[in-house]
């Protein structure tokens, strides 16, 4: 997989914008952040992968290369520990709306929500 010509992260709209040749990809943070490929999401197996809620509104913070195969993106919930090889990337951005469907799907099923929980007492309506 050849390395992206681009890379750019939008942070208004929380998009990354991601370029291979004539292919362009606009990948939100939360879809990077539900699908990270690292154990602490994926897990060890298909199994152990984790369901990741409450990420709607999540920022990229940080973005690092890690060689010349992957970035490494750090979230403002503190996740920090997924290395996205362009191979991922490019098939994240391909089968977008796949995986986005993949992602509904499991919460729905989870009954779970893409909003952060808001502790009962924390929330002010005129702030």
């Amino acid at each position: 997989m050849p390395r992206p010509d681009r890379i750019h992260y939008h942070r208004r709209s929380r998009v990354l914008e991601v370029q291979f040749g004539a292919e362009r990809f606009e990948l939100p943070a939360e879809l990077l952040r539900v699908y990270s490929p690292s154990a602490e999401v994926r897990g060890h197996s298909p199994e152990e992968r984790r369901l990741q809620t409450g990420k709607k509104h999540v920022q990229i913070t940080g973005i690092e290369a890690v060689g010349n195969y992957a970035i490494r993106l750090t979230f403002d919930d503190g996740h920090d520990s997924g290395i996205y090889a362009w191979e991922f990337l490019h098939d994240l951005g391909a089968g977008q709306d796949r995986y986005w469907q993949d992602y509904l799907t499991e919460l729905k099923a989870a009954n779970a929500s893409r909003l952060p929980a808001i502790p009962v007492g924390q929330w002010n309506p005129r702030a």
